[in-house]
């Protein structure tokens, strides 16, 4: 029996090569991102251990949060590390050097003031030189470190894109005006966030000190061992010399490798999660594939499997017939599939060399759990596919070896399918409504994963009444080739609804992204619109606080008529002991500028010195108006306060609301606003835009946005994450175009006696081709057409989820795109049959018709 299934392998090639070739990009998908994952890892450990391999022990301050990045929770008063702490250090017996570090941000703006690297990861330190006047942290590629206030390096990468020679003014930024300095050096660094798309600027030690934290005080002190030393002898030693606080902490530079090797770990599980997760669905679809061809398969040779059960094959011996194909043609895919993933690996690491991103690279990581996990993939994924078409096999009566027709489905398995599918489709309703009813996400996945379930059973239901609709336009516009193409979907309607549901499944994701995308933009520029009165708001665009004078000389700009600095501050509240966040703004001008529609309470209750509360918030904490609540605040004062009114929460508000003129005095020593809301004159100009810009000193990293800006920026952020996802999905609907190739290709197999027929009657080549491509876009466009709705299902239930992060959230489906989407399921069709269509078109009459 064995020796049968190689033999049926080998005579079934092409019929196999689509299969195949489902299961190759599926596995290639997984092993491409396995090794991918694993070599990104790799090198970003052998990067990260760069930085520590000249640090025994680092000694870290939690309360140095630097300038800008302030969170609300920095303290003042206690023990810091200072220059005589760090003198103290570098005394200690096995010590031979400490270094103490500032670091911040530092935006750097090129020769036409645009920012220079991504916001999010634009540095700033200090420059430490040692006996020789260098720095080993950052080696020089060209001239010295800086000595001054007004000077400053940096690194090659970013003189290079800013087009900066040693000598030239460099315009540097931090969190207020642009600072105009002078470049005395160009550095290399091992820094991952410079190496991935950042910039460094390098400051004179006491530069970097006034500029991020105090005169005076370090963020870390890295101290480098004597020849001989012992880590942990000298570890015990440091924190002997340190002050008593629960901020200061002394740590090993091998516990902090090994800390940094379990983030990098983390960060590339979570991707590699994220990517294999699209690698399933694409086998997911291929499991269609697979079912559909051995289903085929069975089918025609339902004559030899008869035979070989008049002779003496048990059920069993067919089944594991069937069984070994499978077996055979998953591993032989999936060996194709580990070695094209191989190629994918090493072809994405190409693209990030050659795109220049600064992400770290190195030898291609093939681990034997990659090479074990693509195997077992591919091979498993096959045979639990072909599983029932080998048990349909097993079940052929020695008597079917008299017809060599293929055996029709009972009435009591359509029966119990339809029953099984109604019960999916019917669990899959309820946990959408139930989901949506109690807003809960998983709920609604489980739901709409129960749902595609059942409709993919009840297809073969489906099929007949909606592909029927196609029929009048089908005989009016195409005739005889349109009504056959209609009979020959319907003929079996069980492989149509497998071709058509590997289609599916691409669609319906597609669309329910769509939708989601589509409904939380309107929301939020509907909110933007109603929430946001003021005409501009200005912030950093890396999330960070401002400058604290920078408040003032918007108000003092030409054209602005009011303003107010909203700060958030990390206070605890006595109430329920947990941290929070306050919002403190201008109690004389915030609700001119933001639309604060109060429920309950006084309007002006920030004006009298009182909280105005969210109602969500005040719902969590048991809060009303006249409550009050015990605050603790950054610098350990502590205050109480009572609760004025309670307002809906919206886009500019959440939480709790108090006046600047009570929270100012006690919050974090130089914090700045996150944001500063302006009112015009004669509202959003472009003049006051510019003034704006010019009052921020043309800080790159400072952005000035309107209404249209903002609604801009929310758009470009789905767009893109969107695109992502169509780009992963991808590779599902690829192996669902080889799905429908397959079917139609083998089914002109099957009817090749069918085809002659037609031919001797009269029907030329043309109307053979016609058939054949018509029923292609049939069942493309019904699988396509029932992914449209169950995305649109999937999605009203999602937006649900919604409600309460995207205020008035609506269901919003976009047509253009829906239409695009149907259409491109109609090319995919067409372009699908073109091959089966010519094939079928150049069948030889005679040899079509004596075939069995």
């Amino acid at each position: 029996m064995y020796r049968t299934a190689l033999r049926n392998v080998l005579a079934h090639k092409a019929r196999l090569l689509m299969t195949a070739l489902a299961v190759l990009l599926g596995t290639a998908f997984v092993a491409g991102t396995l090794v991918f994952t694993d070599t990104f890892g790799n090198a970003m450990r052998s990067q990260s251990a760069k930085s520590y391999t000249d640090i025994a022990v680092t000694v870290s301050d939690g309360t140095a949060v630097s300038k800008g990045y302030d969170d609300g929770d920095q303290t003042s008063g206690g023990p810091s590390l200072t220059e005589d702490t760090r003198k103290a250090i570098a005394a200690l017996p096995g010590a031979a050097e400490a270094r103490g570090v500032v670091s911040g941000f530092a935006g750097i703006a090129d020769r036409k003031g645009a920012l220079i690297g991504s916001g999010f990861a634009t540095t700033g330190t200090n420059y430490v030189p040692g006996a020789d006047g260098t720095d080993p942290r950052f080696p020089l590629v060209d001239g010295r470190g800086p000595r001054t206030s007004d000077e400053v390096a940096l690194d090659a990468k970013t003189a290079e894109k800013g087009d900066y020679k040693v000598g030239d003014t460099v315009r540097v930024a931090i969190n207020g005006p642009v600072m105009e300095l002078k470049l005395t050096g160009i550095v290399t660094t091992n820094d991952p966030r410079v190496l991935s798309g950042g910039s460094l600027a390098a400051f004179d030690t006491a530069t970097a000190q006034r500029l991020y934290l105090a005169p005076g005080r370090f963020a870390e002190i890295d101290v480098k061992g004597a020849p001989g030393a012992d880590d942990t002898a000298l570890l015990a030693a440091v924190k002997r010399t340190l002050p008593a606080s629960d901020d200061l902490e002394a740590r090993t530079g091998r516990e902090l490798a090994d800390e940094q090797d379990r983030l990098i770990e983390a960060g590339t599980k979570g991707m590699s999660t994220a990517l294999l997760m699209f690698a399933a669905i694409a086998l997911f679809v291929g499991v269609f594939i697979i079912a559909n061809t051995f289903t085929m398969l069975v089918a025609q040779r339902t004559k030899e499997l008869a035979l070989l059960r008049a002779v003496g094959a048990s059920r069993k011996q067919i089944t594991l017939s069937v069984l070994a194909e499978a077996v055979l043609v998953g591993l032989t895919a999936s060996v194709g599939g580990l070695v094209a993933g191989i190629g994918i690996a090493a072809g994405l690491q190409s693209v990030i060399g050659s795109l220049d991103t600064g992400m770290p690279t190195g030898p291609l990581v093939i681990a034997p759990s990659t090479v074990i996990a693509s195997l077992l993939v591919g091979t498993v994924v096959t045979v639990l596919a072909a599983w029932l078409p080998s048990l349909r096999a097993s079940r052929i009566a020695p008597i079917a070896a008299m017809s060599s027709a293929e055996q029709p489905a009972t009435q009591k398995s359509l029966l119990v399918r339809n029953v099984i599918g109604l019960f999916f489709a019917a669990v899959g309703v309820a946990a959408l409504l139930g989901g949506a009813a109690a807003k809960e996400v998983n709920v609604v996945a489980l739901g709409a994963g129960a749902l595609m379930i059942g409709v993919f059973v009840l297809t073969p239901l489906l099929s007949r009444p909606v592909i029927a609709l196609f029929a009048p336009a089908l005989r009016g516009l195409f005739g005889t080739p349109g009504r056959l193409a209609r009979e020959n979907a319907v003929r079996n309607p069980r492989r149509t609804a497998a071709t058509a549901s590997a289609l599916t499944i691409g669609v319906t994701l597609i669309t329910a992204l769509t939708v989601v995308g589509a409904s939380v933009n309107k929301a939020v520029d509907e909110a933007t619109e109603v929430d946001l009165k003021a005409d501009y708001a200005v912030a950093m665009t890396n999330g960070s606080a401002l400058s604290p004078e920078l408040s003032g000389r918007i108000a003092r700009t030409a054209g602005v008529t009011m303003v107010s600095a909203v700060r958030e501050v990390k206070v605890k509240a006595v109430a329920d002991g947990d941290t929070t966040w306050l919002t403190a703004v201008d109690a004389a001008t915030f609700d001119q500028l933001v639309d604060l529609k109060v429920t309950d309470g006084a309007a002006d209750s920030l004006q009298q010195g009182k909280l105005l509360a969210t109602t969500g918030f005040a719902e969590r904490n048991d809060l009303a108006v006249g409550s009050t609540l015990d605050i603790t605040y950054p610098d350990g004062g502590r205050g109480t306060l009572t609760v004025g009114g309670l307002v809906e929460q919206n886009t500019e508000v959440a939480g709790i609301l108090a006046p600047e003129q009570v929270v100012g005095a006690h919050a974090a020593v130089g914090s700045g606003p996150k944001k500063v809301l302006v009112k015009g004159a004669d509202g959003a100009t472009p003049a006051l835009k510019q003034a704006l810009r010019d009052a921020t000193g043309g800080n790159p990293l400072i952005s000035v946005m309107g209404e249209k800006d903002i609604k801009a920026e929310n758009s470009k952020l789905v767009t893109s994450l969107l695109n992502v996802m169509y780009g992963l999905l991808g590779m599902s609907v690829v192996v669902a175009v080889l799905g429908v190739i397959n079917t139609m290709a083998m089914s002109v197999f099957e009817r090749r006696r069918e085809i002659g027929m037609l031919r001797a009657i009269g029907l030329d080549r043309r109307g053979i081709g016609r058939m054949i491509r018509l029923e292609s876009l049939m069942i493309a466009l019904f699988g396509g057409a029932v992914g449209v709705l169950l995305g649109i299902v999937t999605a009203w239930a999602g937006t649900r989820t919604l409600a309460d992060t995207f205020k008035n959230i609506t269901l919003v489906v976009p047509p253009g795109r829906i239409a695009f989407f149907l259409a491109t399921a109609a090319v995919i069709g067409l372009l699908a049959a073109l091959w089966p269509a010519r094939r079928a078109a150049r069948m030889d009459i005679l040899s079509a018709i004596k075939s069995n």
